[in-house]
């Protein structure tokens, strides 16, 4: 399984880069993952989590969070997500380097 740490998208408006976000994780190119250490999640959290999905047409997304009492997991699916819509490039060619990172 190929991932990458910190993964940096950028951000696109009328075809003009207008700036980057960074998902803690990309897996395959193709699941974001999102880990926190915090006591109790916030909507803001879920909503980072499905706007990863949504901007870059990924198709799940996990959100993990160390920092409660328990465990908290939640899977995430983008119900906008598109197989026929191209990802941006810089995603679709994570699969075609060679991996710094393997599972």
């Amino acid at each position: 399984m190929i991932y990458t740490r910190e993964f940096e998208m950028p951000i696109y408006y009328l075809d003009q880069q207008i700036g980057t976000r960074r998902v803690d994780f990309l897996i395959d190119g193709k699941i974001s993952v999102e880990l926190k250490a915090i006591i109790k999640l916030e909507d803001v959290h879920f909503a980072q989590a499905m706007n990863y999905l949504e901007a870059y047409n990924l198709e799940i997304g996990l959100l993990i969070n160390f920092g409660s009492k328990r465990l908290e997991f939640h899977r995430f699916t983008n119900k906008k997500f598109n197989d026929k819509l191209m990802q941006h490039s810089t995603i679709s060619n994570l699969s075609h380097k060679s991996p710094k990172s393997q599972f």
